[in-house]
């Protein structure tokens, strides 16, 4: 598999991928990292020849944590008919009737996913998440380590939970929202807002 970035939130990734015996070929970015702790192959950018050979061969993941941007390299990559993969750690507890996208969906040790959650194409389940019942989380969200969402939670898309954030049952976060670490939401928070805070404001 080749993963698309190789930065603080792709070694969490390589970490993933590692605990699941899964392979990695190598990696793409703007340019060659120098600090390379997982000795990857550099295939260049992500539109380069060799590299797009092997993402359709291998498929890929983008491990990239700033939404937009995951979700702008995903539509490209599309276009180009390559193999998208999650990545999910073997400790993750996932509800066999919660349902994932089969594309860039990342689940990080420890994290669950509880009865009848769905959760989107390049979702970010980071460490020790907890995502309840029927909670649903769009596209290209990102759910921050030890972030808990109650039941019937729904998580807009693009939109960020903060790390130990605490959203209530039954709330709805709008699109592209974000949510501060430690926060604690008892109300709706609408597209484009960011709140912080117990209660979050």
């Amino acid at each position: 598999m080749v993963i698309i970035g190789y930065s603080g939130h792709a070694f969490v990734v390589c970490g993933i991928l590692r605990a699941a015996k899964r392979p990695i070929t190598g990696y793409c970015d703007k340019e060659e990292k120098s600090f390379n702790p997982f000795a990857l192959r550099y295939y260049g950018s992500e539109h380069a020849e060799d590299a797009l050979r092997e993402m359709k061969e291998y498929g890929c993941f983008i491990a990239i944590g700033i939404n937009s941007l995951r979700n702008g390299i995903y539509e490209e990559l599309s276009l180009q008919r390559v193999r998208f993969h999650n990545v999910i750690h073997p400790s993750a507890v996932i509800d066999t009737s919660a349902k994932l996208s089969d594309h860039v969906v990342m689940v990080a040790a420890n994290a669950t996913i509880n009865p009848l959650a769905r959760i989107g194409t390049g979702v970010i389940c980071n460490t020790g998440c907890i995502i309840e019942h029927e909670c649903i989380v769009e596209d290209f969200a990102h759910i921050g380590p030890g972030a808990v969402l109650c039941g019937n939670v729904t998580v807009g898309r693009q939109s960020f939970i903060g790390a130990n954030a605490v959203i209530r049952q039954g709330i709805t976060i709008g699109a592209n929202a974000t949510i501060g670490a430690g926060s604690v939401v008892i109300s709706n928070v609408p597209d484009n807002v960011t709140v912080v805070g117990v209660p979050a404001k």
